[in-house]
Parts: structure tokens; C-alpha cells; sequence
């Protein structure tokens, strides 16, 4: 009979700390489901220097709201564009996008025509349309909106990460990329 207790005593102690184990991950799986309802729910606020940090053309790169941060509908950020930095002219076949200029002035081109732009500027893009900032000869801070998102998963895979070297793409290569997310094309 003892035998059969001390059986009994062991898989009750094992179905315990398994039942105790899998509540654990329960409990991680619904705080991380809870959270990204949260964010959806009540929203949450980044500082000047807070998102997911990257860095192309020489400049900074925030991306502050995107799917991961429990915005399905958009994806938000701030990007630097150093003194004679540009960003070549593109299109998004499947987004619409807009720039607010935060700092500095530079020259907009959208569709061949180029138009200068300065702080408090606000420039909307319809998807298709060829846009790009010209080399400037200031320094300029953007933020900039995609409707859907997709743009921050084409930034996460060609800009680079503090501290790495920047990456080397083609422009066969960077438009293979952008077409997996919302469509984008450089010229």
C-alpha cells in the first residue's frame, strides 16, 4: 500500500509543478496579450528620444507606433535627415503617407516637381505618388505617418542599428524589399 501512496504523492507532485509551469506561461502569454490591448485600448506615450531605434542615411530613425505597439491601423515615427543627407525618391503602391517638419527646411520633390519646405511644413503623399528630400543644406527633423502600416518593417530590415554599420543594398535588392511591404519602389 505504501508503495501505491508514494506513487500517488509523485504524480500529484508532478501534476502539480506541470499545473504551476503552465500557468506561468498562461500568465506571460495573456500579460502580453493584455498589454498590446492596453496599448490599443488606453494608449500609451513615448518621450522625444523613446521607439525602436535605427539609423539610415546617416541620420536617426524612431519608429514610435506601429502593429507591434497595438496600432494595426497606422505606423508613426521620426526621422533625421543630416546636412547634405536626402531620401531617395520612392512610392508606395499601397499607402498613403505624410511629413510634418519638425526642424530645419530642405527641398520636397513629389511627382517632378520640387518645392522647398520648412519647419511647421506638412506634406501629404497619396499612395503612388514619386516623393523624395532632396540634399539639403540643413539638417532636418520629420515625422512621418503611413496608412496601412508596413513602411517600419521595410525600415527594420534596410536601416541598421546603433552601433552596427550601416547596410549595403542594391536598388534591385532595397525593391525587393519594399515590395513586401506595402509595395514601395525607388527609382
Amino acid at each position: 500500500m505504501i508503495p501505491i501512496k508514494q506513487s500517488r504523492q509523485r504524480a500529484l507532485g508532478a501534476a502539480l509543478v506541470l499545473s504551476i509551469f503552465g500557468l506561468g506561461i498562461a500568465q506571460a502569454v495573456l500579460q502580453n496579450e493584455t498589454q498590446a490591448q492596453h496599448a490599443e485600448a488606453h494608449g500609451y506615450v513615448l518621450s522625444a528620444t523613446e521607439g525602436e531605434h535605427l539609423i539610415r542615411g546617416g541620420g536617426n530613425l524612431l519608429i514610435k507606433v506601429d502593429p507591434s505597439r497595438g496600432s494595426n491601423s497606422l505606423a508613426l515615427g521620426t526621422q533625421q535627415v543630416p546636412v547634405g543627407g536626402r531620401i531617395p525618391i520612392h512610392r508606395h503602391a499601397q499607402m498613403d503617407e505624410v511629413f510634418y517638419v519638425v526642424e530645419g527646411s530642405g527641398t520636397f520633390i513629389i511627382n517632378d516637381e520640387r518645392l522647398s519646405v520648412e519647419k511647421g511644413a506638412t506634406i501629404f503623399i497619396p499612395k503612388g505618388a514619386w516623393h523624395g528630400f532632396d540634399k539639403g543644406d540643413k539638417e532636418m527633423l520629420l515625422v512621418w505617418a503611413v496608412v496601412p502600416p508596413g513602411l517600419e518593417g521595410m525600415f527594420r530590415e534596410i536601416a541598421s542599428r546603433p552601433g552596427e554599420p550601416p547596410k549595403q543594398f542594391s536598388l534591385e535588392q532595397v525593391n525587393e524589399i519594399g515590395r513586401r511591404y506595402g509595395g514601395t519602389e525607388y527609382k
